[in-house]
C-alpha cells in the first residue's frame, strides 16, 4: 500500500507555489517530499518540519539555520537549498532533488564495498565537509543516511539540520546530545563539545562501515555503544577483512582516534590523507572484494536497480574509450570473475650430464652420509619440528600467555561464557593440551567471560569506587553515573542501580549508577555578617568554611562578609564548602573641586572618580556654585555627590 496516499500534504500546493507529489522519507524533525516548483517548472525536494514542532522556537531556529548555513555553501557535493518559507503551520525548505539512493541503501543491499568504491564515495563527502569546515560550519550528524548517491553517480552530503558555526557555542544544548549514537565522537558524548574533528571521527566510522559492512561498535543498548566510543579504540578494519591494505587501517585509525588532538584537524586534512593513501595502493588492493560483500548470479553491480550509483554503460561501447576518463565519483562495479588459471608452465628440461666414474671408497662415504641425512630428515619431519601444547587450563590469561610464549608458540585469545571457570581464566586451548604442534605454531586460548547471565548485585550504601569495581569483576559495565541528594545514604555511596539489584543481565551489559550527594542543605545568606558569626552559622548547618585570601572593597563595613560562594539560598549537600570573602570596607576617594565648572565638565570629573552625580538647578544657569562634599574631602567610591547649578 502506498503510504503517501494517507499524507495530507500529498497533492496539495504549499505556499501557492510547490505542488507536493510524493513522500520520500520521514525523520524525527521533518518529512521530505518530492515536489514541483510550479513557478519555475522544476522538480525539487521539499523538507517540511513536523507541525507539532513548528511551535517550538528552538526547532524552528535550527530548521531555518540549516537553510542559511547550506545557502552559504556553493559546492557540487552539497545538496543545495533554493528557498525557505512557511505556509500556516508548515515550515519548509525547498532543496535540490537528487534521484538515487543513500549510502545506507547501498550498504544494506551490498554489504561491504571494495576499497576503490569506498574511497570514491569518501572523497566527495570530505570535499563537501571541507567546504563547510572552511566556511566555519560543523555538520554534527554525518552518517550513511545523509550521503546521497545520484543515479548519475554524483555524491552529495545532505541534512545540515544539526549544523553549528564553529565559533559559536558548540556544546550540546540544554544537556541534550545531538547526533546519531554510532557516529558520535568521544568528546561529544563526554563533554558535549563539537568541532570539525567530530565530523572527521564520524567520517572514519563511515569509512570503516563501507570497508567491513558493519559498524565498529555494537551493543544491545545505546549506553553500551556510547561506553565503547569512550573507552575502546576502533579495531583496524583488516581484522574483519583479512588482507585489507594497512594504509586503510591507518586512515581509519587516524580519523577515529579517541583523542581529538590526534585526528586530522578538519575534513580537508583527512581528504589529503585519503588521497595520499590511495596513491600508494595497487589496483589489486583497490579492487579486492571483501568477504562481507553480497553477490548474486547476475553480478553484484550489474542489475538495473535504483541503488546503482553510476550511469549505465552504453551497450557495445569499446573498452578504453574516452568515457573511461569521466570523473566518476563512485565506482561500485565488482571486478569480473578471473579466468581460470591455465596449467603451470612445464619446468625447463634439464640435460643429464654423464656421471664421472667414482671410486669405491667415495661411493661408500656418500652412501653413509645419505643414510644419516635421510634418518635425520625422517626424525625432523616426524618429531623434531613439533612440540606438545602445555597445559594452561584455569590459569589467568596473562599467566597462560606467558607460559605458551616461553614454550615458543604465538598466542591468540578469544572469549566464551563459562559457568564453572572464573572470569579471566582459561577454559580451553586450540589445539588442546598435549597435542603436537610446530615449534612456531599458534595456540588460541579461550578465556572465560564468566556465566552467560549475571545477577545485578545490591550495591545500596556501597562507596562508588568499590561498587564500580564489583560490577567490573562480574563482567558488567559501569555506565552513566547520576548524583542526587539523599538523607539516608552517605555522600559518595550508591543509592540504586539501573537495572535494579537482583535482575539478570548478560556480561558486558551497562549498569547506570545513582550516587548520593548527601543530605540537602540550603546555604544561609551571611553577606553583611561578621566573619565569626558567618562561620558559626555555616558550621551549624553542616557546611565547611573557606576564607578567601584576598579582601575586597565593598558596601559592607570592614571585617564583614562582602560575598559568599555558593550564594545564599543555593542547594548544597552537608559537608560542602562555602567560600567567604571579607570586606575591607568602603573605598574612600578624594572628591574633586568642581565649583565654577559647567555642568558637563563637573559631571565628567566626578564620574571619572567613581561617584554618582545628582544635579540641582536654580534658575536657568549652567555653572556649579556649590557641591554636597567639598573638593579635597574624601567620600566612599560609588556614593552620590549633589552639585547645585545656576
Amino acid at each position: 500500500m502506498d503510504t503517501t496516499l494517507q499524507d495530507p500534504l500529498v497533492g496539495q500546493v504549499l505556499d501557492g507555489r510547490y505542488r507536493v507529489e510524493a513522500r520520500i522519507a520521514v525523520g524525527g524533525m521533518a518529512t521530505v517530499y518530492r515536489a514541483v516548483d510550479t513557478r519555475l517548472d522544476r522538480v525539487l525536494a521539499l523538507k517540511v518540519m513536523h507541525p507539532g514542532l513548528a511551535s517550538d522556537s528552538a526547532f524552528t531556529d535550527r530548521f531555518i539555520r540549516e537553510a542559511k548555513s547550506v545557502a552559504r555553501l556553493a559546492h557540487p557535493n552539497v545538496v543545495g537549498v533554493y528557498d525557505q518559507g512557511a505556509d500556516g503551520t508548515y515550515v519548509y525548505l525547498a532543496m535540490e532533488y537528487v534521484a538515487g539512493c543513500t549510502l545506507r541503501d547501498v550498504l544494506r543491499e551490498r554489504g561491504a564495498l571494495q576499497p576503490r568504491a569506498a574511497l570514491d564515495i569518501l572523497e566527495p563527502v570530505l570535499a563537501a565537509l571541507g567546504a563547510a569546515h572552511r566556511a566555519g560550519l560543523v555538520h554534527r550528524d554525518m552518517k550513511p543516511e545523509n550521503v546521497l548517491i545520484g543515479d548519475d553517480g554524483r555524491v552529495k552530503v545532505a541534512d545540515f539540520g544539526l549544523v553549528r558555526a564553529v565559533d559559536t557555542n558548540t556544546t550540546a544544548s540544554s544537556g541534550s546530545l545531538l547526533g546519531t549514537v554510532s557516529y558520535l565522537a568521544p568528546e561529544q558524548i563526554e563533554h558535549g563539545i563539537t568541532d570539525t574533528r567530530a565530523d572527521v571521527y564520524a567520517c572514519g566510522v563511515v569509512l570503516y562501515e563501507m570497508l567491513t559492512g558493519a559498524k565498529p561498535h555494537s551493543g544491545d543498548t545505546p549506553v553500551q555503544v556510547l561506553y565503547q566510543h569512550l573507552h575502546e579504540d576502533i579495531a583496524p578494519p583488516s581484522e574483519a577483512v583479512p588482507g585489507l591494505a594497512p594504509q586503510l587501517d591507518g586512515l581509519v585509525a587516524a580519523a577515529t582516534a579517541r583523542s581529538p588532538e590526534l585526528r586530522p584537524g578538519d575534513a580537508v586534512a583527512l581528504l589529503s590523507a585519503a588521497r595520499e593513501a590511495r596513491a600508494t595502493l595497487t589496483d589489486e588492493q583497490l579492487d579486492a572484494v571483501p568477504p562481507q560483500a553480497v553477490t548474486d548470479d547476475a553480478g553484484l553491480f550489474g542489475s538495473e536497480d535504483r541503488t546503482s550509483v553510476l550511469p549505465r554503460a552504453v551497450a557495445g561501447a569499446a573498452a578504453g574509450t574516452a568515457a573511461d576518463g569521466l570523473n566518476r565519483t563512485s565506482r561500485l562495479e565488482m571486478p569480473p570473475a578471473g579466468a581460470p588459471a591455465g596449467p603451470p608452465p612445464a619446468p625447463p628440461a634439464t640435460r643429464a650430464g654423464r656421471r664421472a666414474p667414482r671410486q669405491g671408497v667415495l661411493a661408500l662415504v656418500a652412501a653413509v652420509l645419505l643414510a644419516l641425512g635421510v634418518g635425520a630428515g625422517v626424525w625432523y619431519i616426524n618429531s623434531g619440528q613439533f612440540t606438545r601444547v602445555p597445559g594452561v587450563l584455569a590459569l589467568p590469561q596473562k599467566e597462560a600467555e606467558k607460559k605458551l610464549r616461553d614454550a615458543g608458540f604465538d598466542v591468540r585469545a578469544k572469549e566464551d561464557f563459562s559457568g564453572t571457570v572464573d572470569r579471566g581464566k582459561v577454559i580451553d586451548t586450540e589445539p588442546a593440551r598435549g597435542k603436537r604442534i610446530r615449534d612456531n605454531g599458534t595456540v588460541t586460548i579461550i578465556v572465560s567471560k564468566g556465566p552467560e547471565v549475571v545477577k545485578i548485585p545490591d550495591l545500596e550504601g556501597t562507596p562508588l569506587e568499590k561498587a564500580t569495581q564489583e560490577l567490573k569483576d562480574l563482567g558488567l559495565v559501569p555506565g552513566i553515573i547520576r548524583r542526587e541528594f539523599n538523607d539516608q545514604v552517605a555522600q559518595g555511596s550508591v543509592i540504586r542501580t539501573e537495572p535494579d539489584a537482583g535482575l539478570k543481565r548478560r556480561p558486558g551489559s551497562a549498569v547506570a549508577i545513582t550516587v548520593s550527594k548527601g543530605e540537602r542543605v540550603e546555604a544561609p545568606d551571611v553577606v553583611g555578617d561578621s566573619l565569626e558569626d558567618a562561620t558559626r552559622e555555616l558550621r551549624e548547618d553542616g557546611l565547611k568554611v573557606r576564607v578567601a585570601p584576598e579582601q575586597v572593597f565593598s558596601e559592607e563595613d570592614k571585617g564583614e562578609i562582602a560575598a559568599q560562594s555558593p550564594a545564599g539560598g543555593d542547594q548544597l549537600a552537608k559537608g560542602d564548602t562555602v567560600t567567604l570573602t571579607v570586606s575591607k570596607g568602603q573605598q574612600m576617594v578624594e572628591v574633586p573641586d568642581v565649583e565654577g565648572d559647567n555642568v558637563r565638565d563637573a559631571k565628567r570629573k566626578l564620574e571619572q572618580r567613581g561617584f554618582k552625580v545628582n544635579v540641582t538647578r536654580f534658575f536657568f544657569g549652567d555653572t556649579v556654585f556649590d557641591q554636597s562634599v567639598d573638593g579635597g574631602d574624601e567620600a566612599p567610591k560609588g556614593s552620590t555627590i549633589t552639585i547645585r547649578v545656576r
